[in-house]
């Protein structure tokens, strides 16, 4: 389907040239090879391929070459915005029910455990993509730092180690996920070295034949064998017939500010649109005092609700469903949802029309990209939950995702992020499941800001509240520390960070009818950089939740 946007202002951002690049991710070693590349002759997109391939190394509880992403690129020399759409698809043998027990009940183990959880991955196609169309160098030179840390190893951090204990049962059912995570028979202690011979043999296949060393050959027939054998159901065809896909982005405009995000497959940028044209009516800049800051965020939480609804019904493929994309990000659309929103009470979910628990996931990542030419990336790549399926396939090193728990097993039935969905985001045969990855660019006359998170079904209210911090007049390091709250429809709940909220804040919630949930820890891990186009200075923050991010200015 032809994807229309809205687009009712445009910014230059061809004017001047960033005075340096600025990289931040999740990992110092994917940060790292991002400048190395960078300092080659690269660009950001040669770049944004060693990130990811390094961080599908360092960090495989959140992505993987198992697995799949979106890529969100502007280009400097001629402004244009697209999204590189490397989105697992479902196999050729799926179908809608397959996750279904006798009794008509997911089997939420079938779905998220082993090969069968696994759709096709997109990850090694995207590099070829980024490379041919868009890079400068070979991709045997960006892969480089990634087949070193494959091939030496990394040092275990207390992020992973915590990973692997618990999904320790199911990596031990699979005897190569079991001598990567295992080594000597235990859990790697913090220090010791992740080593992947496998993997960077994989990873060279690739460098010397592109996507071909992936998705054929011997590394293909490797997998499928694997796959079968522990009861999934790709083929050598499945793998063949993967191909990446560019994809117009969401456009829109809150308050002078234009942004640009991501587009179905991924519902993050139809959400964002539908809540920042509902929240635009309002001045949320003024709401900032301790007065009106249960005002605030009730509204923000009245928006989200909304949105998440028409996520639960609407979105899905566009390749195999219609949707309404005009209609979901248009301001008059927005009007009607607010007409609907009582500045003094909640309304509850279940009044909403829509389909009749427990949000969780930080096991994505993300980077942002700035070079000195102005070219961007914002990138959120994916494996689903942490250390996805659990399942390597036999002599590749690839950890495989387990994205078929994003398709709706059942209408109504949440998935492991406590997500609902209908029809839309129903299981067929090389379908891609819906996503809340929200890579995301704004621009305005001034600045320019890249944005994104991992953190499953709240990476759309976290980039959301980062940019409404940006619109505030705050800077980078503000928008990955910000106090984070979330809302997605169903459950029926507001889930807070631990100590995200003062008391007096929580009552006034409390007392305009939310149910308020505060969560144990916090969330997230958003990486983020800002490019001030009057004076050519950029910036870059790695959300401090985390100990291993990396922002990095050169």
């Amino acid at each position: 389907m032809r994807v229309l946007l809205l687009m009712l202002l445009s910014f230059s951002v061809t004017a001047g040239s960033p005075e340096k690049s600025a990289i931040a991710s999740a990992h110092y070693m994917a940060t790292e090879a991002g400048h190395q590349i960078l300092a080659q002759g690269g660009n950001a997109f040669d770049a944004a391929i060693a990130v990811s391939s390094t961080l599908a190394v360092v960090e495989q509880q959140s992505s993987g070459i198992g697995g799949g992403a979106f890529w969100l690129l502007h280009r400097a020399k001629d402004g244009k915005n697209v999204m590189i759409d490397g989105r697992e698809e479902a196999p050729n043998a799926a179908f809608a029910d397959m996750y279904l027990d006798e009794n008509g009940e997911v089997n939420r183990d079938l779905a998220l455990n082993g090969p069968l959880a696994a759709a096709i991955p997109g990850e090694i196609a995207g590099f070829e993509h980024l490379a041919k169309h868009y890079g400068k160098l070979p991709l045997s030179v960006s892969l480089q730092p990634a087949i070193k840390a494959a091939e030496e190893g990394f040092p275990a951090y207390p992020r992973i180690i915590k990973t692997i204990e618990r999904k320790a049962k199911v990596l031990k059912r699979y005897p190569a996920s079991a001598a990567v995570y295992f080594p000597n028979g235990q859990i790697p202690k913090e220090g010791q070295l992740i080593i992947q011979k496998d993997l960077a043999k994989t990873l060279k296949a690739v460098a010397k034949h592109g996507k071909a060393g992936f998705y054929e050959g011997k590394v293909a027939r490797k997998m499928v064998k694997s796959v079968q054998k522990h009861g999934g159901i790709w083929t050598l065809d499945d793998l063949k017939n993967y191909t990446i896909k560019e994809r117009n982005p969401i456009t829109t405009n809150y308050r002078g500010h234009q942004l640009v995000t991501a587009a179905p497959p991924s519902s993050g940028g139809i959400a964002i649109a539908t809540i920042l044209n509902i929240l635009s009516a309002w001045d949320l800049t003024a709401m900032n005092d301790d007065e009106d800051r249960a005002k605030r965020i009730h509204l923000v939480v009245e928006a989200m609700r909304r949105a998440y609804r028409d996520r639960s019904i609407y979105l899905g493929d566009t390749d195999f469903v219609d949707v309404p994309i005009q209609l979901l990000t248009h301001p008059y659309y927005a009007a009607g949802l607010r007409a609907g929103i009582s500045p003094h009470k909640a309304m509850p979910s279940a009044l909403l029309p829509g389909i009749n628990d427990n949000p969780k996931g930080e096991d994505t990542t993300h980077f942002s990209i700035i070079d000195t030419e102005g070219n961007m990336v914002s990138a959120t790549l994916t494996v689903n939950t942490g250390l996805a399926s659990g399942f390597i396939a036999e002599g590749t090193g690839v950890l495989l995702n387990n994205e078929m728990d994003d398709f709706s097993a059942k209408p109504g039935e949440p998935n492991a992020f406590g997500l609902i969905g209908d029809d839309a985001n129903k299981i067929e045969p090389g379908k891609r499941p819906l996503s809340s990855m929200s890579p995301t660019f704004v621009f305005s006359e001034d600045k320019v800001a890249v944005l994104g998170t991992p953190g499953g079904s709240r990476i759309i209210t976290m980039v959301l509240l980062g940019l409404l911090d940006y619109f505030d007049g705050n800077e980078v390091h503000s928008w990955v520390q910000k106090p984070r709250y979330h809302h997605q429809y169903l459950p029926d709940k507001l889930f807070i960070e631990k100590d995200a909220l003062d008391l007096k804040t929580i009552e006034a919630l409390k007392a305009k009818g939310h149910e308020v949930v505060e969560h144990k820890g916090r969330w997230g891990n958003m990486h983020a950089v800002s490019w001030n186009k009057k004076t050519g200075e950029v910036d870059a923050a790695s959300d401090p939740r985390t100990t291993t991010g990396s922002a990095m200015v050169k």
